[in-house]
């Protein structure tokens, strides 16, 4: 009977002692859970999902971050204290992930207009979000509507600084009326 308990003993030992042993890079991304949600999956209205993204996508986003080319509210000081390598290697990990829409209720109103205002939109993204045209463009379906209408603000006004000249010529030639509807177009597609 002792041989068995110390038997149990170790087994629970062992257990208890995996997530020491966890990859470095899963170690990373746990701290990104907080905003980002598990698996890459925002719960949060104004934190954008970012499992599944693109790999160059999100690699250049995180290095725009460090370097100070993006604005960001946060994630710059986030990343300032991960090198190049681990920037990449998340951007891999998250990358990895399946995408999720989190599919958002919208008024067909709204929805219509939205669809209407984001046709300049469907070269890069596709018609519904979901078909980005290369590894650099992110999907938008299913992102959270909140989060996309502030990222259309930020590209239509020139004193923050986003890089992408191509998305803020576009973001800029849409009527200000049809920011909020086309964000909320995009959020309530599933595919």
């Amino acid at each position: 009977m002792h041989r068995k308990s110390a038997l149990a003993l170790f087994a629970c030992l062992s257990l208890s002692a995996l997530p020491l042993f966890a990859a470095p890079t899963e170690d990373l991304a746990r701290t990104c859970n907080a905003c980002h949600g598990i698996n890459g999956v925002s719960v949060g209205p104004n934190m954008p999902s970012i499992g599944g993204l693109p790999e160059a996508y999100l690699k250049n986003l995180l290095l725009q971050w460090k370097t100070g080319e993006r604005y960001a509210a946060t994630m710059d000081r986030h990343v300032k204290g991960y090198s190049d390598a681990e920037l990449e290697a998340l951007a891999t990990y998250f990358s990895k992930l399946p995408w999720v829409p989190v599919v958002q209720k919208a008024d067909a109103k709204v929805i219509a207009q939205g669809r209407n205002a984001s046709d300049r939109c469907e070269t890069c993204h596709g018609a519904t979000g979901s078909e980005p045209d290369d590894e650099e463009t992110p999907m938008m379906h299913g992102q959270w509507a909140q989060y996309l209408e502030l990222e259309l603000l930020k590209y239509r006004t020139d004193a923050v600084k986003m890089p992408h000249k191509k998305m803020r010529n576009n973001a800029k030639k849409m009527d200000a009326a049809d920011v909020a509807p086309a964000a909320a177009f995009y959020g309530a597609q599933a595919k």
